[in-house]
């Protein structure tokens, strides 16, 4: 069974990232929504014509009135999580000049820390795998293809930016997994006001 997903792994590398992957079915059930507890979901997020516009202000109060974590409004795949196997996340993103400093997409979970991958927009439209290696450049104003391929069991993550391969990373070990998209400051460094625009997620399994 390992040497079939390592080949299929090595495919994807090359073409398609999905090819050899299982569609996982998922429905507006799947897609809970975090946003700043003290005010009303639509001041944060909205949803039309098949697009999820999520964003938050520096200043806005984290998501539940106990955390102590940064702001934000990020939708969380829910009722998938994952602690083994390889899985992958496909969403189609968009953000505006001028957001810095927002974690856009992650994988939350992992036996050491929070997280297993944080990818962070900076200045420029550079994406970032937390704050430090750069994973693409330019991505300010436009859409853009994501897929993030997480084989568990092999302990890796995978980032492809428009079907092309862009960064390879060990992940955290294996934990409690998910997805999410969307808007999260960063703990510094980050521009008043931050946005993201998502359409067409999926997620896939082999």
């Amino acid at each position: 069974m390992a040497a079939k997903c390592n080949n299929s792994l090595e495919v994807v590398a090359y073409g398609d990232p999905t090819l050899g992957f299982i569609p996982v079915p998922l429905t507006q059930a799947n897609l809970k929504l975090q946003k700043p507890y003290d005010i009303p979901l639509d001041q944060r997020y909205s949803y039309e014509h098949g697009i999820h516009w999520l964003w938050v202000y520096a200043d806005d109060k984290p998501h539940e009135p106990t955390s102590h974590t940064q702001p934000r409004t990020e939708i969380r795949i829910s009722g998938l999580d994952y602690n083994s196997g390889v899985w992958q996340f496909e969403g189609y993103g968009f953000v505006p000049n001028g957001t810095s400093g927002a974690t856009i997409a992650q994988i939350h979970g992992a036996a050491h820390g929070a997280t297993t991958l944080i990818l962070r927009i900076y200045n420029n439209g550079e994406m970032r795998y937390y704050s430090r290696d750069l994973v693409a450049e330019n991505l300010y104003d436009k859409w853009f293809r994501l897929n993030i391929i997480h084989d568990v069991d092999g302990g890796t993550v995978s980032v492809f930016i428009d079907g092309k391969k862009k960064f390879h990373t060990k992940d955290k070990g294996p934990g409690d997994l998910y997805f999410k998209c969307g808007v999260y400051a960063a703990p510094a460094n980050i521009s008043y006001y931050m946005e993201s625009r998502w359409r067409d997620i999926k997620i896939y399994r082999l």
